[in-house]
């Protein structure tokens, strides 16, 4: 009976439940939506069926940036490249953190101060 639990753990460790998923093109599900070109020129608040069209035609992607605002942002781009800029990003963030290393010193009763103030 062990065996159920153990195997449901892997499968959710393993599952990648990310709640920053990026929706785009029939994905994204509100009425309206403020739409940026690829050139970043601000086209309006438009229906989404209109910018996807827009999309289509430009042979392009309509991906959903900020969907928190009132109407959601989206900006015609291609997918692919956009993904990887953001994993990019991740990957500078993750190097720049600095992570605090603590040194042990072993200290003994007959220590001298020029040791102790080497160390």
């Amino acid at each position: 009976m062990i065996f159920l639990p153990i195997f449901f753990q892997k499968y959710l460790r393993r599952c990648n439940f990310n709640n920053k998923r990026i929706r785009i093109n029939e994905q994204i599900r509100v009425p309206d939506v403020r739409l940026i070109t690829e050139d970043g020129n601000q086209v309006g608040i438009v229906p989404v069926k209109e910018a996807l069209e827009t999309a289509v035609e430009r042979g392009l992607d309509l991906v959903e940036i900020s969907p928190k605002s009132d109407p959601p942002v989206c900006k015609i781009m291609d997918y692919g490249k956009y993904k990887y800029q953001l994993e990019i990003s991740e990957k500078l963030k993750k190097k720049k953190q600095s992570q605090i290393i603590i040194k042990e010193i072993k200290l003994r009763p007959k220590i001298d101060t020029n040791d102790l103030n080497t160390k």
